[in-house]
């Protein structure tokens, strides 16, 4: 069986991260995630398709950088509940699209992308910005 890096490669993942912060970027449903990133999607992706090409099976760019493929540390500045994971998958499932990823891909990534958002989800709520529109960033309780 072929990992998810060998039936993309790495120029079809960059693709995906690429689409990815399309979808953030555009889909008014993904405003909540949206407002905490920078105004320049450009070095997130390149973040993002980094630890994607290691953990789909290619060589590990990210941990080569960061010397670890922990996700936790970096998000925990942010709130993250079952909102903004869902916002996060649903632009992850709409960069899949975008790609013409295949139907065993989408199959493929489906569990372990969710239990990747699901990691990284660090509330089990999300109301902190509903009730004040200012807060993006919150740090943990």
């Amino acid at each position: 069986m072929q990992t998810p890096f060998q039936r993309l490669g790495e120029d079809k993942i960059r693709e995906l991260c690429d689409a990815f912060y399309h979808a953030m970027d555009t889909l008014p449903e993904a405003a909540g995630i949206r407002a905490m990133h920078a105004k320049d999607l450009g070095p997130i992706s390149n973040t993002l398709a980094e630890y994607l090409i290691g953990w789909m099976g290619g060589p590990p760019l990210y941990h080569d950088k960061k010397g670890t493929v922990c996700l936790t540390d970096p998000h925990a500045p942010y709130h993250i509940g079952p909102k903004e994971t869902e916002q996060w998958l649903l632009c992850f499932d709409a960069a899949l699209k975008a790609i013409n990823a295949s139907d065993d891909v989408k199959a493929m990534l489906h569990g372990p992308i969710r239990q990747v958002a699901a990691a990284v989800q660090n509330r089990d709520h999300s109301n902190a910005a509903e009730k004040d529109p200012n807060i993006i960033a919150v740090g943990r309780t």
